[in-house]
């Protein structure tokens, strides 16, 4: 029996995510990023794929590395203009029933109560349909914009994360018993008081002392997704991730994440794959071999090689301009994005990367694999991939939007399905347990199930 394989697209609410000069080809749509239309049409273009989910990237700030200034990305476009993607999911869950929606949002610059009662509103609003990614944020302009002086050191914004869920937790899953909410019209009940608790926190990095003005949603806590690939985020996500994403260039280097993500897990005392992995990846698939090989050919042409540099300079926090384009990329520690330099340079030491290597590796699809071809193809080298790295699946980036989902939905996935490799249907339930199963709330061992109040 084949593995079943799970397609998130991933995007970002801009004009340019992962491929830097796309937006220029005459059918491209990106541009309509801005429009109620392209998010809704969008979403249902996804349900019908039987996406499980649109995993919406964000970052804090522009990418103002390379050359030591924004001019590269504001000319490009790349991953400047963005917007908010937390606006986006009420639009989309209106159009649709089973589609879920991960939302990336920062601990960096929010405050823990504010961003728990925003993603309480989202999962009531969704039925239950939201995941949070949650990131640290790597861009100094973002911290400046802010009004900080400067990023906190890499670890120390975790130490800072692993509390923010903390109070997050306590507030999800602690203020407000299961059976407080009574709705009881007879006598003008809307909630029994006894079961509704203040939540109090004093720590290093915040305080909080009160009820929590959210009843709960239909997931508690939405479903958490986590991206870190140094060892300080391999950590973190193994304590509180439930969903975790990889990008690694090779499958070598894929293979190597996933398995210490999985031992991870074992040492945080949870089961190896009591979380769903899933890759970064990129697909041009059409009729035709041919066909497909030949649109590859006309996005390498299109695409940007300054916009590249622009956001490998921004991922990397190193200024590639100080560098020629046959120089090594070595890894560095930097406080900006380890796993953007580890994905290179350190997961598949076997492989010598040149700067010009991973800069044109980038300009189509990030730091992810492209898979090109007609739907056999691709559909062997999906599978391939699963089995030899134990992956669930892969966040599917755009080059041309929508053909590049529109291809997947019309010739990928039937093929897939055709093999036993992807689902006909959607199970009912919430976002949570239609990717894991079992109950709608986090369940023991996850650290956050033990914050709950049980009923008296």
């Amino acid at each position: 029996m084949p593995r079943q394989i799970r397609f998130n697209a991933f995007m970002m609410n801009c004009a340019v995510h992962l491929a830097p000069g796309q937006w220029t080809a005459p059918q491209d749509q990106s541009v309509g990023y801005l429009d109620t239309a392209y998010w809704v049409e969008l979403a249902k273009l996804l349900e019908e794929g039987l996406f499980d989910g649109l995993f919406l990237g964000d970052v804090i700030g522009i990418y103002d590395v390379f050359d030591g200034n924004a001019r590269a990305a504001v000319r490009t476009a790349a991953q400047v203009p963005m917007n908010d993607p937390t606006v986006l999911v009420p639009l989309m869950a209106h159009a649709t029933k089973h589609l879920g929606f991960g939302v990336t949002v920062s601990v960096a610059y929010e405050a823990p109560y504010l961003l728990a009662r925003r993603f309480n509103t989202l999962d009531h609003l969704s039925g239950g349909r939201v995941a949070w990614n949650i990131v640290t944020s790597y861009l100094q302009s973002g911290a400046r914009s802010l009004g900080d002086t400067a990023l906190r050191a890499h670890d120390e914004r975790y130490d800072r994360a692993d509390e923010f869920l903390d109070v997050c937790y306590k507030l999800w899953e602690g203020s407000w018993e299961e059976d407080a909410v009574v709705r009881d019209r007879v006598n003008g009940v809307y909630a029994d008081p006894d079961r509704v608790h203040a939540v109090t926190h004093r720590g290093r990095y915040f305080e909080t002392d009160g009820v929590f003005q959210c009843e709960p949603s239909p997931q508690r806590t939405p479903l958490l997704f986590q991206a870190g690939g140094s060892e300080r985020g391999t950590r973190f996500a193994a304590q509180h991730a439930e969903c975790i994403f990889l990008g690694a260039p090779t499958r070598n280097g894929l293979r190597k994440a996933a398995q210490s993500v999985r031992t991870a897990l074992a040492e945080a005392g949870r089961a190896p794959d009591s979380a769903r992995l899933f890759a970064m990846l990129t697909v041009i698939v059409d009729e035709t071999a041919q066909q497909a090989q030949a649109r590859y050919a006309e996005y390498r042409e299109r695409a940007s090689y300054e916009g590249a540099l622009a956001l490998l300079s921004g991922w990397t926090g190193i200024d590639l301009s100080r560098y020629q384009p046959d120089d090594t990329l070595a890894y560095v520690d930097t406080d900006a994005g380890q796993s953007a330099l580890a994905s290179f340079s350190k997961l598949d030491p076997d492989k010598v990367w040149t700067v010009r290597d991973a800069v044109d590796f980038v300009s189509i699809g990030g730091r992810g694999a492209v898979v090109v071809g007609d739907a056999s193809q691709v559909a062997d080298e999906l599978q391939a991939i699963v089995e030899e790295t134990g992956i669930d699946g892969f966040n599917l980036t755009w080059v041309e939007s929508p053909r590049t989902f529109r291809d997947i939905v019309r010739y990928l996935v039937p093929e897939l399905q055709r093999r036993g490799a992807y689902k006909t249907h959607y199970e009912e339930g919430t976002l949570r347990e239609k990717l894991l199963g079992g109950d709608r709330y986090l369940s023991a061992p996850h650290i956050g199930a033990s914050y709950r109040r049980r009923s008296h």
